[in-house]
């Protein structure tokens, strides 16, 4: 069982997938002769070759509605764009086409499609990379919005993704590609969607969180630990489909809930977990949810990224204001 990071789990998925079954295909830009931006797709043009690890034009709009052909036509394709914040350029296609194209065909056609994209601040990017934009696909109906945060997770979610019938975006942390290393087993197993996990155990409030967040909230525990505060951590790993019973069961738990997230406050999905825990478990709060989020205004440059995403102190803060209300 090797140790891996979260880029080297992709890459070793990619691969076996492709071993398994020779609908897979990858495309996108710069995805084979330079094996990605971050080196998630290196080695896969040398092995599978040119028709199977496709270079693309940088052209968002043009990589995604081609997966939607090749996913009718029978393939099984994962496209990476280069960061999620490059999305806005091929909207048009996740929402409004790939999303809807089994509902539109009434069952006739299922929609395969796996796309990559890396996202998340905390690596100085320019403009557009770190956008964490996760909630505005969360309104596209027939998405599946799925983020692991750890190398386990990624594997068996990746393998879930590309062996699925319906299309799923498959978000990455880009801070923690290769900050975080773990035992992975080399047989394959799946995560089903819709199941979060209990990242650490806690008795007095459960933070809330997904993705590059969660290693976040396990920073903000150990301070916690200091002011006296047992704090648990619940790690998502899907926005759709949501594990709602896990939300309920936690906040009934503890009765104090905090959500952290890396996009900016307003409308972000963080208000979405606020509103179904009011829903399902209003009656076993002892305090409203709290929020921590990046700030309502364009993602500033690098130099700038520490103050506007949530920090361990930010964190700690309001779970010391939930606590002790």
């Amino acid at each position: 069982m090797p140790q891996l990071t979260f880029v080297e789990a992709i890459r070793t998925t990619l691969c076996n997938e492709m071993e398994r079954d020779e609908r897979v295909i990858v495309l996108g830009l710069d995805v084979g002769r330079l094996g990605g931006v971050f080196r998630a797709t290196q080695g896969l043009q040398e092995r599978f070759g040119g028709e199977r690890v496709v270079d693309t034009p940088l052209a968002e709009g043009a990589i995604l509605g081609a997966s939607l052909g090749l996913a009718i036509a029978g393939l099984r394709p994962v496209p990476e764009i280069q960061f999620l914040g490059f999305t806005h350029q091929g909207f048009h296609q996740i929402g409004a086409q790939i999303g809807r194209y089994r509902f539109r065909s009434r069952g006739r056609y299922s929609v395969p499609v796996t796309i990559r994209a890396p996202f998340g601040g905390g690596v100085r990017t320019p403009e557009f990379h770190p956008d964490a934009i996760e909630a505005q696909f969360v309104q596209a109906p027939g998405i599946k919005v799925v983020c692991p945060m750890r190398p386990y997770d990624a594997k068996g979610m990746l393998i879930e993704a590309i062996r699925g019938q319906d299309p799923v975006l498959f978000l990455e942390p880009q801070r923690l590609y290769r900050s975080i290393k773990e035992l992975v087993p080399d047989e394959d197993y799946t995560i089903p969607f819709g199941k979060a996990r209990m990242a650490r155990e806690g008795d007095d409030v459960v933070l809330v969180a997904w993705s590059a967040a969660v290693e976040l909230c396990l920073r903000a525990c150990a301070a916690l630990e200091e002011d006296g505060i047992s704090a648990a951590v619940l790690d998502l790993r899907s926005l759709v489909p949501l594990d709602v019973d896990a939300l309920v069961e936690a906040a009934r738990r503890t009765g104090k809930v905090a959500v952290v997230q890396e996009a900016p406050l307003s409308g972000g999905f963080g208000a979405e977990v606020v509103a179904t825990i009011q829903q399902e478990a209003f009656y076993s709060l002892d305090a409203p949810v709290a929020r921590i989020a990046s700030w309502d205004v364009p993602y500033p440059p690098g130099a700038l990224e520490d103050h506007y995403l949530p920090s361990v102190q930010r964190v700690r803060t309001a779970v010391r204001k939930l606590a002790e209300g």
